[in-house]
């Protein structure tokens, strides 16, 4: 039910809170000359005392020549008016508002207490540097002299970077969602002073955000116990909703289709992309459409990651001069985006195009993924080696402006035939399509354009680098956007798994390097002994005790470099974490993982769980997948039977909508039937084996890469025992008409064991199987060849049970010659 109705007082702030990811800008309160304060005082708030004044003083003194307050409220000689709490923390979103006359607090006891003590209720503001309209509130009102009295007197606010902590803003945006049936960022949150929320919002427009607060206080002043009855209900509903207590069940196969029709349903057959606008790129559920695609060759999932991947890498969301997302568009065709660039979508979509491009063959989408790689590398990678968090949507005091372009600038800039090209290839006019201007996109593709105007299409890339080239270096003289400098565990966890996985696909060596290099940063400078991770690196030093999402995507990518480098180093710190995860968050009653260590906060009325998939895939998502690919390299069945635990603890959700757990039924699937793709580990993780394609020379020949561990064999295509099963490939031939022709195995080793007298022929060290794979005339393009291997692994004492594996290699990129 809505607060609207069960709290009639506020009916007129009701409707109009703005609680859409795009919610419209409306006129600004403007301060008179009358009211500016000239003392460091806050309005309406009591003075700092002297320790407290100093210590602000002195923080503020301790700013390097490269900080600059945010704020319009300055003294004669530029310094700020007005310092607040916030400018001793080491959040880039809290300090542009360490100088709001709002009287700020973080999160913390003290806040709090103080509410407590003063009988106020908390406004609590959550948002992150970035954010678009997180500035547009901060400008309208928070900076705004008689909204900040308003504030000050009778509420203690707060605010919170919620990069830093997600587990709080969890919790508050499921009460927003639960109360308005929408969330974004500004979050804006009502609670007591116990940190029950009983109303909530995200963007107000200044007048009624004045509004609300006169009427938010009268109401505590007069129906307090009203206010409290209805905290305590929703408290109590979002504890529920983000604890994930629900009946345990089996998540099988049938869990798994039916997201990936509900997926396909979904999706925008027309301008690609999952619902409407404003479109977001819903990277877990194109991760598990290619991830089926590889598994099972499903031509219908394929559709729907190829439409929506073309339509996004030729859209306005993708920058086609510098590389790399912004985070969503705000209409159906992904023209205009919201112009902020996360680490995360970078990170994600590269995964994606890399999957898109091996099943698919196209060139275009390695080519989107390159030029990702290749911007942040470039321009979002500390000195050190780690990754920055974002960039913002605004510069030069506009939303947008470092992006666009006129004809008049591409004219300016290169040679008559070149911005010609320009202006036709990216759909440039007169008029514009944003506010006057050009967001460059590809109204068609480059084949398309290459076609009509009889242009080899190589030579046309050619150009358009160059062109992109000489647009970008003259970009880099515009003001910039804001950069968040931070640097959090878990999101440089998803670029260093992405970077891994291009340095396999693109066969790019310095892709690896750099996931390498950032791994160890994170093992330097964001861990503790004995596995405990920080979250947050800025400025030199490490804080914010490590939340489960860290531990969760940090361990993906160390086992992910392991499996590029077969370096043991990489998996014995991926179960450290693992180890470590599962002793700090892991809930033993219920199953699954919490987002937060047990009695880390004591302020945050619930541990949150938040399972389901929303712009990243959540932490138990990664965690399944971590505790699944542990299983299958260190044979320790412990792990995969937690990977089993967490997903019988959300099997309930996962039945009700299972499109929205795209990440965690991805890594289910690899729980059930063993990794899809080229690569597996087999016989507790003694054996790896790799399959490929090798087209270097006539024909296509497939070659298995196996890797045995030391002290370990397995039978040979003729092993000499007829007790003992030989190891043989074969093409699954329930996925088309493919052929494997003269298979070649290498010579085997003969040995004496001690469980058999005669000596048995058996492989051990690497081995390499080939063979030559023909397809009848009749067959359509496969985007995948399942290769099926069964094996033996023995040691000098025993054998293991025998094994088939299925090893899916991705064939988009094969030139098929039928034997027919």
């Amino acid at each position: 039910m809505s607060i609207c109705l069960l709290m009639p007082w506020l009916l007129a702030s009701c409707g109009a809170s703005g609680v859409s990811e795009v919610p419209e800008a409306t006129e600004a309160t403007e301060a008179t000359e009358a009211t500016l304060e000239t003392t460091t005082s806050h309005p309406g708030a009591a003075a700092y005392h002297q320790d407290l004044r100093t210590q602000l003083h002195q923080a503020l003194l301790s700013k390097d020549s490269s900080y600059v307050p945010r704020t319009h409220h300055l003294t004669d000689d530029g310094q700020p008016q007005f310092t607040n709490r916030l400018i001793l923390e080491d959040s880039p979103y809290l300090l542009q508002h360490a100088h709001n006359p709002v009287d700020w607090h973080s999160w913390g006891n003290e806040a709090f207490e103080l509410a407590k003590a003063e009988n106020k209720p908390i406004f609590l503001s959550i948002g992150y540097s970035t954010c678009h309209w997180c500035h547009v509130m901060e400008r309208e009102s928070f900076e705004d002299l008689e909204i900040a009295r308003l504030m000050n007197q009778h509420f203690v606010c707060i605010k919170i970077d919620r990069e830093r902590r997600p587990d709080i803003d969890a919790f508050y945006m499921a009460a927003v969602q639960m109360l308005t049936g929408r969330g974004g960022w500004p979050m804006s949150s009502f609670l007591t002073p116990e940190g029950e929320p009983f109303f909530g919002g995200t963007y107000f427009p200044p007048q009624r955000f004045a509004s609300l607060l006169q009427q938010v206080h009268q109401a505590w002043v007069h129906q307090k116990p009203e206010l409290l009855q209805q905290a305590a209900k929703i408290s109590k509903r979002v504890e529920l909703a983000t604890a994930a207590h629900g009946k345990a069940a089996a998540i099988g196969q049938d869990a798994i289709r039916k997201a990936v029709q509900q997926t396909i349903g979904n999706l925008d057959t027309e301008l690609g992309g999952f619902g409407t606008a404003p479109k977001f790129p819903h990277e877990p559920e194109l991760l598990l459409l290619l991830s089926q695609t590889l598994r099972t060759g499903d031509g219908q999932a394929l559709m729907a990651a190829d439409t929506s991947l073309d339509a996004m890498a030729r859209g306005g969301i993708y920058d086609q001069v510098g590389g790399g997302f912004h985070r969503y568009s705000v209409d159906a065709e992904w023209l205009v985006p919201h112009f902020e660039k996360m680490l995360y979508n970078q990170a994600h979509l590269t995964r994606a195009y890399l999957a898109a491009y091996q099943l698919s063959g196209k060139q275009f989408y390695a080519r989107i993924a390159r030029q990702t790689l290749d911007f942040f590398l470039r321009e979002m990678t500390s000195p050190e080696g780690a990754f920055y968090s974002a960039t913002d949507a605004d510069s030069a005091g506009a939303e947008g402006e470092f992006f666009v372009w006129t004809p008049d600038e591409l004219r300016h800039l290169l040679t008559d035939d070149d911005s010609a090209l320009a202006i036709e290839l990216w759909g440039v006019t007169d008029s514009g399509n944003f506010e006057g201007k050009n967001i460059l996109h590809l109204p068609r593709s480059y084949e398309d354009y290459a076609r009509s105007n009889s242009v080899d299409v190589d030579q046309l890339l050619q150009r358009v680098d160059r062109i992109r080239d000489i647009l970008w270096q003259a970009r880099e003289k515009r003001e910039h956007p804001l950069r968040d400098d931070k640097i959090l565990t878990a999101w440089n966890g998803m670029m260093i798994t992405a970077l891994a996985e291009g340095s396999e696909v693109l066969a790019e060596a310095r892709y690896l390097e750099a996931a390498q290099r950032a791994a160890n940063f994170l093992w330097e400078h964001n861990r503790r002994e004995k596995g405990e991770l920080l979250r947050v690196h800025l400025d030199g030093s490490s804080s914010i005790v490590g939340l489960q999402n860290d531990y969760a995507y940090f361990a993906e990518a160390l086992l992910t470099l392991y499996d590029l480098s077969g370096e043991e180093l990489w998996l014995k710190r991926a179960r450290e974490l693992a180890d470590s995860m599962l002793r700090k968050f892991w809930d033993e009653e219920y199953g699954g993982f919490f987002m937060t260590a047990a009695g880390i906060d004591p302020n945050l009325r619930a541990r949150p769980k938040s399972p389901s998939d929303n712009a990243i895939p959540s932490g138990n998502s990664v965690a399944v997948r971590v505790l699944a690919m542990l299983a299958a390299r260190t044979g320790d069945v412990s792990y995969g039977d937690r990977a089993n635990r967490t997903l019988s603890a959300f099997a309930e959700r996962i039945h009700q909508y299972p499109a929205g757990f795209g990440y965690m039924l991805m890594a289910a699937d690899g729980l059930l039937h063993g990794e899809p793709g080229p690569r597996q580990y087999t016989a507790s993780g003694r054996v790896k084996a790799r399959a490929r394609i090798d087209t270097a020379n006539d024909g296509v020949r497939l070659v298995i890469d196996l890797e045995i561990r030391e002290g370990w064999h397995i039978n040979s295509q003729q092993p000499l025992s007829d007790n003992l099963i030989p190891t043989e490939v074969t093409i699954d031939q329930d996925r088309g008409k493919l052929r494997l022709e003269n298979p070649a195995y290498p010579a085997a080793e003969k040995v004496r064991l001690a469980f058999q007298d005669e000596p048995l022929a058996v492989y051990q060290g690497k081995v390499h199987i080939s063979g030559n794979i023909t397809r009848a005339e009749s067959e359509d393009d496969l985007p995948v060849i399942p290769v099926r291997l069964r094996l033996q692994a023995c040691d000098d004492r025993m054998c293991l049970r025998p094994e088939d594996l299925v090893l899916e290699v991705p064939a988009g990129s094969i030139a098929w010659t039928s034997s027919d």
